[in-house]
C-alpha cells in the first residue's frame, strides 16, 4: 500500500497522484488535495492504477454520496463531488487535453453548461443481467455485473418500471434496455441477445418490447421504435438507432448551435453521422439545403421518417469514409457528431477536402476531440470556442461543441 496525494482529475473517472518513483498512479473515486491510502491492482513500467483503502484527510468539498452503490457499480464516478465541482472538472479536463494531446495551448473554452436536472435525467437506460437474471451494471473498469436495488439517474417512468421487470437466467441475453419515450408515458424495452433461439416473454403493463439479435429485430409486444419529444417536435426512434439520452440539455445544445453557427437562407450545410436527425430537423429550416450522412440502416430508416416533410434535405446511407470523397458539394458549414472513436482520418481528410468555413464538431470524448482538433488545426482551421455540455451529470463522461473556423490568412 502507498501513501498519496492526487493533484488532479484525468478523463474517465480517476484523479492523478505520484507514486515514491515518480511514475503516474490513477485512482478512482478520490479529489485533488487529499491524502489517501492506495493498494495498486494495475501495475505497468510507467504508470499504475490503484483502488482506494481509505481516506486520510478528506478534501473539504467532498460529499456523502447519494447511492448506496456508489463505488461498487461502475455506472456513476462523481457523486462525491458537489455539482458546481463536477463541471469545474469536466471543463479543466478538456483543457488539458486539448494542450496535451491536441497541442492546442489555452484553447477558447467556456464554462461547462450543466444539466437542469442533476439527477434522474436519462431516457435510456441499459442493464446487464447477473447469472440469476437480477438486473445489474458493470462494475468500474470491469466485466463484473453488481446487481441493483436503486438507481438515481434514470428518468421516472424508467425508475418507475425496471425494478418490477422479472427475469429467468436466459442464455445469450447480455443487455437489457429501457428506453421512455413522449411525455413519459410510452415505454420500450430492448432485449440484445447473442443467441438467435426465441424466448418466452410476457408483460403486466403496457410497454413495447423488441428483441435484437443476430436474426435482426423481432417485436415482442407494442411498437419496436418510441415517440420522444425534443423541442416541441416528435421523433421516432427505433429500437436499434441512438439517441441523445438527456433531453433538457440536448435542447441546450441544439440551441447553442442555431445561435452560434453562422446559417443564413443560403447556407448549405452537410452533417455527418447524422443518425435519427435530431439536429437536422432545427437545422432544416434555417438553411438552403441540408444533406445527411449516415451508416446505421435503422437510423437512417428513421431519419427519412422524421425529415420527410422538408423538401431542401439530401440523404446518404453510407459510411463517411465512403462518401465524403465522392461529393461534388462544396458546404459553408459542417457538422460531425461523431462516435466514441472519432473521425476516421479518411473521413476527416474528406472533410477537410470540401473546405467548409465552418465546421462544428460535437464531441462525446475529450481524449478523440483532440487528437481530431489537432489534425484540424494542421488542415488550416483554427479553433475558436470548445462549449461543454454537462449530458451526464455524476459521470466522467463529456459532451462537447467545439467550432473550427477556415485559417484564410
Amino acid at each position: 500500500t502507498f501513501e498519496v496525494t492526487p493533484t488532479k482529475f484525468t478523463y474517465g473517472g480517476e484523479c492523478l497522484a505520484r507514486l515514491p518513483d515518480g511514475r503516474a498512479v490513477f485512482i478512482p473515486y478520490t479529489l485533488p488535495g487529499e491524502t489517501i491510502k492506495i493498494r495498486l491492482t494495475e501495475d505497468k513500467p510507467r504508470y499504475a492504477r490503484a483502488e482506494l483503502l481509505e481516506i486520510l484527510s478528506p478534501a473539504p468539498e467532498r460529499i456523502t454520496p447519494k447511492c448506496p452503490h456508489f463505488m461498487h457499480c461502475g455506472g456513476c464516478h462523481y457523486q462525491h463531488i458537489p455539482y458546481p465541482e463536477q463541471l469545474k472538472a469536466k471543463k479543466d479536463i478538456i483543457q488539458d487535453q486539448l494542450q496535451r494531446i491536441g497541442k492546442i495551448a489555452d484553447a477558447p473554452i467556456q464554462d461547462t453548461v450543466p444539466s437542469p436536472s442533476p439527477w434522474n435525467y436519462l431516457n435510456h437506460i441499459q442493464f446487464h443481467l447477473t447469472p440469476e437474471g437480477t438486473l445489474g451494471f458493470k462494475a468500474f473498469r470491469s466485466e463484473k455485473i453488481i446487481p441493483i436495488q436503486e438507481c438515481h439517474l434514470a428518468d421516472e417512468l424508467i425508475s418507475a418500471i425496471w425494478p418490477t421487470l422479472e427475469f429467468d437466467y436466459i442464455p445469450g441475453l447480455e443487455k437489457i434496455s429501457l428506453r421512455s419515450g413522449e411525455g413519459g408515458e410510452d415505454a420500450l424495452l430492448i432485449l440484445e441477445s447473442s443467441d438467435p433461439q426465441p424466448f418466452e416473454f410476457s408483460v403486466d403493463f403496457p410497454i413495447s418490447a423488441v428483441s435484437l439479435g443476430p436474426e435482426g429485430h423481432i417485436v415482442l409486444s407494442g411498437d419496436e421504435f418510441t415517440i420522444l419529444e425534443m423541442g416541441g417536435f416528435p421523433f421516432v426512434v427505433s429500437a436499434g438507432s441512438f439517441f441523445q439520452t438527456n433531453t433538457a440539455v440536448t435542447e441546450l445544445l441544439v440551441k447553442h448551435l442555431i445561435e452560434t453557427l453562422p446559417l443564413t437562407p443560403s447556407t448549405t450545410l452537410l452533417e455527418i453521422y447524422c443518425g435519427v436527425g435530431l439536429f437536422s430537423l432545427f437545422l432544416a429550416p434555417e438553411v438552403e439545403k441540408l444533406i445527411g450522412i449516415e451508416s446505421s440502416p435503422s437510423a437512417a430508416e428513421d431519419f427519412m421518417y422524421n425529415l420527410a416533410e422538408f423538401p431542401n434535405v439530401e440523404f446518404y446511407e453510407a459510411s463517411a469514409e465512403e462518401i465524403l470523397p465522392r461529393l461534388t458539394l462544396s458546404p459553408d458549414v459542417i457538422l460531425v457528431d461523431p462516435p466514441r472513436g472519432g473521425v476516421g482520418l479518411k473521413a476527416l481528410d474528406g472533410m477537410l477536402a470540401l473546405e467548409p468555413e465552418t465546421i462544428a464538431y460535437i464531441s462525446c470524448d475529450p481524449t478523440t476531440l483532440a487528437r481530431d482538433a489537432h489534425r484540424l488545426e494542421k488542415g488550416g482551421y483554427k479553433l475558436k470556442q470548445v462549449t461543454p455540455f454537462d449530458m451526464f451529470p455524476q459521470t466522467f463522461h463529456i459532451e462537447s461543441v467545439s467550432i473550427f473556423e477556415r485559417d484564410n490568412h
